[in-house]
């Protein structure tokens, strides 16, 4: 973005800020192009159209995050397609009142200063049951899970 568009964007997200709830509504309704809701508090207007207004200049959610919170809010929310884990990352999961640390490193996974080729096999030493690790540290879900939360 030029310097320039930069300063009118920021210019804007000012004027925003500065403004009553009246001087907002002609602005909303220019931005988003339909009427404003009337509840609507100020604050949350500003919030809003902050948002739009920066979508349109800088760009907003690409096309696959559009799809997923539009499913989310139809309340079908899924897990990610790819549960894949970069070195470095940490998972942390409750069993039986004790909470289980684990790394993920290059080839596996870390628990309790053991190496471990996979997270089931950290989830069957856990456990002393076969579980799928993935599951298990609740980084996928069966489809029809009701309770079913998407993993960050």
């Amino acid at each position: 973005m030029a310097i320039s568009a930069s300063l009118d964007l920021k210019a804007r997200l000012a004027e925003l800020e500065s403004g009553s709830r009246e001087a907002l509504l002609p602005v909303w309704r220019e931005v988003m192009k339909r009427p404003v809701p009337r509840r609507i508090s100020r604050e949350m207007l500003v919030r809003v159209l902050a948002w739009h207004i920066q979508a349109q200049a800088i760009g907003g959610y690409d096309t696959s995050t559009r799809r997923r919170l539009k499913q989310a809010a139809m309340g079908r929310v899924t897990a990610p397609a790819s549960a894949s884990l970069k070195p470095g990352a940490r998972l942390v999961r409750e069993w039986n009142g004790i909470s289980h640390t684990v790394d993920i490193v290059d080839g596996g996974a870390v628990w309790q200063g053991q190496r471990y080729r996979s997270l089931s096999a950290v989830a069957r030493a856990i456990t002393g049951a076969r579980w799928s690790g993935p599951r298990f540290f609740g980084l996928v879900h069966r489809k029809g899970d009701d309770k079913a939360e998407v993993a960050p």
